[in-house]
């Protein structure tokens, strides 16, 4: 059976995957002919009209551990399935005595390849109480090191926040500037805190000790401790002034107390000496706060959500010395390896991101600062918890008010946050995984699925994602273990791969998500037609991109460029049509005929051409890259742009300059910003006014089409885009032109020019100079 048609408004379906190729090459050498990669784009848990919720746990292959689905052959008189992946025969226990080819259990039903069971609390041996669920923790962390206004805007979104979360969320409070503050909110009678010193390192077990919650706290509880019986024990039951209990109290009860706290709460007091950065601790805060939520009962979802204002100067994570008059590390110094703290802030961020990992807790990292903060040496362990990043400029940004706002969200609007998270892969016997680049930790589980090179998180079949929600997304690196003789018109023309995904909603029930997907195996040696018909250029695209920026974190030296431009032209070779030696021959199918303009428009992005970001917008970027869906990563590489004139409904134009007209508005979308484009002579009616005279009505509802558009896009979106209205010629202009073709530049300005329209000042290639080279290049004998 091969793949049903894909509508294409919604082309991951119930499934949530996507793959670069439809149909599978048979061996390992005809795998690496395709060019590009055999890979999978997939939403563990996104959400489906169509997903059935069952209430009972799923019936697993007694070999191979995967679960009951479509594409099992059934015995209905026998009662006995067997299992597509490893074939073994299996009894349906007594339960299922009644089903027949007329009742059918779902988890049989043909369209229904994703199925999610409801896993009750008492199969959850993580849980120590089988009938309450554990409430979600939320730990804030805010930086003092501040101006008033940064922390007046800081504040009021964290009061903002504790409002909407949920009455069961347990909440603890952490600030810090030279040194670390961790309040207890469970003592009523007075601000009670205990302090850290900012510059030194503190394990776990030290944290635990100091708070009072360590194994010997009984012993060594002196006068400032409060005594506790035992160490990390569950004792999120026992009390309100016991254990972990004094630093966590429910949101119900804690909102006043930390109201309050919050108003009192001043800027960090420890003089800065002039010429120099305010003594930050960054990292200590951070791992004083994994430290606390070690206390916690084992299997609770827990976030850091870190609020923070500029570079961490003290202490370990540290990104940069004290004196100002050092600049916070840029590519350039990465590469010629002058960022004297870059390795050592990674080594403490790894760490950090294990320990975390270990306890199933998530790290996020609110940015606000118009200097780097360091992102790019916490990517680590962001990445590896599936923790939320966001970067904006100021505490009363937008980008940073509406995008806090949305986690504690509920109904629609929801991000659908979940907790601990693991990923199982089964696969049929030829296929090997190489790994998955996205927001996820390898849980080292070996098997004979396991692939002999290693991309991204790999050697295992399992993954822990501390965090993940419903947009989440990960890309998963296939083999094909070479088989020359396994004949592919034999007994199977089909494979099999299998997705398990178990986590803990946001409501806090533990859920399974399985998904089955079965491909077609073809042999291209007899001809690439099967391999034509099923690519997918814009998941290829977008595997393609995230594989150039791992490579480019990992490798020494590597030229993304040439890497990228050598894959199009080897890819264009093997599967366009043309005679040899001669270019104007050359032609596409078009199920590749969009791919070349994508790789164009990659080569120029901010991904591939790191020359104008810092480290940490790379590292952001990156994050976000790697764990947004496919159609929202083609965004980011190819930003889509649409236009508004009078008389015509709105349209979808070329990416290019000579799109820009007198009498046009555009809209971009670029995915990190959202551009409102006024043509000149738009902008000069609008300065008059023209849109708030009688008579002028189509003006005015032409100016409020794009703000309608764009604040349709706003709201979809995590994290929160930018808006920039801007005019031609204005300043603000260059977020558009940026991204445009530069089929007009100074150059040939007056062969291209159309009237109203503008013109680039730049020596970079255009698209059409760029598909004649490789026109050139594919067709030459290799």
């Amino acid at each position: 059976m091969a793949a049903p048609e894909l509508a294409q408004t919604d082309p991951e379906g119930i499934e949530g995957v996507r793959m670069t190729w439809l149909n599978w090459p048979r061996s390992k050498v005809e795998a690496s002919k395709c060019v590009i990669p055999i890979a999978a784009s997939i939403q563990p848990i996104r959400p489906h009209v169509d997903l059935q919720i069952l209430p009972y746990a799923p019936l697993r292959c007694k070999t191979c551990s995967s679960v009951l689905n479509p594409f099992c052959r059934v015995d209905f008189t026998a009662l006995i399935w067997i299992c597509p992946f490893c074939f073994q025969r299996n009894h349906f226990p007594q339960h299922y005595s009644s089903i027949s080819q007329t009742n059918m259990p779902a988890e049989l039903y043909p369209n229904f390849p994703s199925i999610e069971y409801s896993i009750p609390n008492n199969q959850n041996p993580q849980n120590y109480n089988p009938v309450v669920a554990p409430s979600p923790i939320f730990l804030f962390i805010l930086d003092t090191c501040m101006i008033e206004e940064e922390l007046e805007a800081a504040k009021s979104a964290l009061k903002r926040a504790i409002g909407m979360l949920p009455d069961n969320a347990m909440v603890g409070f952490i600030s810090y500037g030279t040194q670390v503050q961790v309040h207890e909110l469970g003592f009523s009678e007075m601000s009670k805190v205990y302090v850290f010193r900012g510059s030194k390192d503190m394990s776990k077990d030290q944290v635990l000790e100091q708070l009072g919650l360590g194994v010997s706290g009984g012993r060594r509880s002196g006068p400032g401790m409060q005594k506790t019986g035992g160490g990390p024990s569950p004792l999120a039951g026992a009390g309100p002034n016991s254990g972990i209990n004094r630093f966590l109290l429910p949101a119900s009860e804690c909102e006043y107390a930390l109201d309050s706290l919050l108003d009192e709460l001043a800027t960090d007091q420890w003089p800065v000496a002039p010429g120099n950065r305010a003594l930050r601790c960054t990292g200590v805060a951070l791992s004083v706060a994994a430290g606390l939520l070690g206390a916690s009962t084992a299997g609770t979802g827990a976030r850091i959500i870190a609020l923070v204002g500029g570079p961490c100067t003290e202490g370990p994570g540290a990104i940069v010395s004290k004196d100002l008059s050092e600049p916070v590390r840029s590519h350039k110094d990465l590469d010629k390896d002058a960022a004297p703290f870059f390795r050592k802030a990674v080594h403490f961020y790894d760490e950090l991101g294990k320990q975390l990992v270990s306890q199933g807790h998530v790290l996020d990292v609110f940015a606000s600062a118009l200097d780097q903060v360091g992102i790019a040496e916490m990517k680590v362990a962001i990445e590896k918890t599936g923790g939320l990043v966001v970067l904006a400029e100021s505490f009363a940004h937008s980008v940073f008010k509406d995008s806090f706002k949305r986690i504690f969200e509920d109904g629609e609007q929801s991000l659908g946050l979940s907790f601990n998270g693991t990923l199982e892969i089964n696969c049929s016997k030829d296929i090997k995984i190489q790994g998955i680049i996205g927001p996820c930790t390898s849980l080292e589980k070996k098997g004979p699925a396991v692939a002999n090179t290693v991309i991204g998180q790999g050697n295992t079949t399992a993954w822990k994602m501390c965090g993940l929600d419903r947009s989440t997304c990960l890309t998963v690196f296939f083999d094909v273990s070479s088989s020359e003789k396994s004949d592919p018109a034999g007994p199977n023309p089909q494979l099999y791969i299998q997705f398990l995904t178990s986590y803990q909603s946001h409501d806090g029930q533990m859920r399974l998500r399985v998904t089955t997907v079965t491909r077609r195996w073809v042999d291209s040696s007899l001809g690439n037609e099967d391999l034509v018909q099923g690519f997918d250029q814009e998941v290829a695209a977008v595997v393609l991109a995230r594989l150039a920026s791992y490579k480019m974190e990992v490798e020494e030296g590597f030229d993304a460029t040439r890497w990228v431009d050598r894959n199009l032209i080897r890819l264009c070779s093997k599967f366009g049509d043309y005679r040899k030696d001669d270019p104007a021959s050359f032609t596409l199918n078009p199920c590749f005929s969009l791919f070349p303009q994508i790789m164009f428009n990659l080569r120029r992005s901010q991904f591939v051409q790191v020359f104008n970001n810092s480290p940490d917008e790379t590292a952001y970027f990156r994050i976000l890259l790697n764990r947004e869906s496919i159609s929202n990563a083609i965004v980011m590489i190819q930003p889509s742009l649409v236009s508004y004139a009078f008389n015509a409904h709105p349209v979808p134009v070329l990416l290019d300059v000579q799109s820009i007209a007198a009498d046009r508005i555009l809209l971009l979308d670029s995915y990190f910003s959202v551009v409102i484009f006024h043509g000149m002579t738009i902008a000069q009616w609008r300065n008059m006014g023209y849109q708030n005279q009688q008579g002028h009505e189509p003006f005015a509802q032409l100016l409020q089409s794009p703000h309608d558009e764009a604040q349709l896009i706003i709201r979809e979106r995590f994290p929160v885009p930018r808006l920039v209205v801007c005019d031609q010629h204005g300043s603000q202009a260059r977020f558009l032109l940026a991204k445009l073709n530069p089929s007009a530049t100074y150059n040939n300005a007056n062969e291209m020019m159309n009237s109203g329209s503008d013109v680039i000042f730049t020596d970079d290639v255009s698209l059409q100079v760029f598909i004649e080279h490789l026109q050139r290049l594919a067709v030459q004998a290799s």
